[in-house]
């Protein structure tokens, strides 16, 4: 039997800072000032800090509103 790869959608997941960084071209001090100031929601497992894929695509909403 073969097994298929799961695709997950990008709204589903779940990314580190530096994942994080790449998508939205900022700084990890830029990441972590953004978590702080409740602009990007993020999420705890163990040490490790998750940004969820929506909550990047609301960030990114947020600042399309901002600039109208």
């Amino acid at each position: 039997m073969s097994e298929q790869p799961l695709t997950v959608p990008p709204d589903m997941r779940l990314f580190k800072v530096e994942d994080a960084m790449t998508l939205l071209s900022l700084g990890r001090n830029t990441i972590f000032e953004l978590i702080r100031s409740g602009r990007l929601r993020s999420v705890k497992e163990g040490r490790s800090r998750l940004i969820p894929g929506k909550a990047i695509a609301e960030y990114i909403e947020l600042l399309e509103r901002e600039a109208s």
